[in-house]
């Protein structure tokens, strides 16, 4: 095991590598200009002197390394510098600039995460929780009211869009209901909020719940189907039948035997779905106003600030190749008959 997952973190290099060629040629042939919101008295000598300071006017494989460079040695050096206040000679250097805001990208992405991961983040934990056991007893219970009711919140989960949803539940819990009322919910997330006390934090679960609320159910829909149909899978195996045979108790069998076997498919689900916790939840930030990272990616898109866009996006490709792997070698654990070495 180690040495397979030694080989495939080897490999990621020239993955990533590619990925991230792939990524700043897309963006690169998107028309944007790191002038285009400056005003429209500068001289256009003082245009070309911040192009020529951005590294916008060199050729295409000199602004790649430059970026290269940025992303992978200078910025983690920062990092590393903010963290426990070394000093690694990282004065003075060009850093990654966001066209729109004239400030490093690495510091807005800081600086939105934490409500990304707040939102976002509780959302999948509370829809994994929910997920699997809904899907564990509605195959044990195939075809019950239980399976039935199951199965009719997944495809709503599957068919509303957030948009909708988001929308509904503003109307249900903000509009309709008095804001006197206990079961009145913010509809705009404060993002400046800090929780310090007991009340700052019951405040904070309040404007979390309807965001949370509409992530869920998606994520909830979406892992106990598949939680659901490899359980139907592997109740069906021999080894379930020969188990009970020899007169080990149901519980055992269920949840020792085929919960274990069964867990694949829905791993891989769930790992590949923990990038887009970092990703923001792009439809659902617009809507709540939270202001975290998805809504950061379409403010960037809109303004062409190509420099947060190609960040942002490569991270993302970092993090579903590295859970990829996570996948793979949870995998080897789960099922003894898979191995690597």
């Amino acid at each position: 095991m180690l040495t397979y997952t030694i080989r495939r973190l080897i490999l990621t290099i020239p993955t990533l590598l590619f990925i991230s060629f792939i990524i700043f040629l897309i963006v690169k042939l998107s028309p944007s200009d790191p002038t285009s919101n400056l005003p429209l008295t500068i001289p256009s000598d003082v245009r070309e002197k911040i192009r020529e300071a951005l590294g916008v006017n060199e050729p295409l494989p000199v602004q790649y390394f430059l970026w290269l460079k940025q992303f992978f040695w200078l910025e983690p050096r920062i990092a590393l510098e903010g963290w426990f206040g070394w000093d690694l000679g990282t004065e003075g250097e060009v850093r990654l600039i966001s066209y729109q805001t004239r400030s490093p990208v690495m510091d807005l992405i800081w600086q939105r995460m934490p409500q990304t991961l707040w939102v976002v983040g509780t959302a999948y934990v509370v829809g994994i929780l929910l997920a699997v056991p809904i899907g564990i007893y509605s195959a044990y219970k195939q075809y019950s009211i239980f399976d039935q009711f199951g199965t009719f919140i997944s495809m709503v989960g599957f068919s509303v869009p957030p948009f909708f949803s988001g929308v509904l539940v503003i109307v249900i819990f903000s509009v309709m209901i008095p804001n006197d009322s206990f079961w009145w919910l913010p509809s705009i997330y404060d993002t400046t909020h800090k929780v310090v006390d007991w009340e700052s934090f019951k405040y904070q679960f309040r404007q979390m719940i309807m965001p949370v609320m509409v992530l869920a159910l998606q994520i909830t829909a979406q892992i106990s189907r598949f939680a659901r149909a490899s359980m139907l899978d592997n109740l069906g195996q021999d080894y379930v039948r020969t188990a009970r045979a020899k007169g080990v108790r149901e519980r055992s069998v269920v949840m020792l035997h085929v919960l274990r076997n069964s867990m694949i498919p829905v791993v891989t689900v769930i790992a590949l779905g923990i990038p887009g916790i970092f990703g923001g939840a792009i439809i659902t930030e617009q809507v709540f106003k939270v202001n975290g990272l998805g809504q950061l990616l379409i403010i960037a898109i809109q303004g062409g600030d190509v420099p947060t866009v190609q960040t942002l996006t490569f991270i993302f490709a970092i993090l579903i190749v590295l859970f990829n792997l996570v996948a793979d070698v949870l995998y080897g654990l789960l099922d003894p008959r898979i191995r690597y070495d």
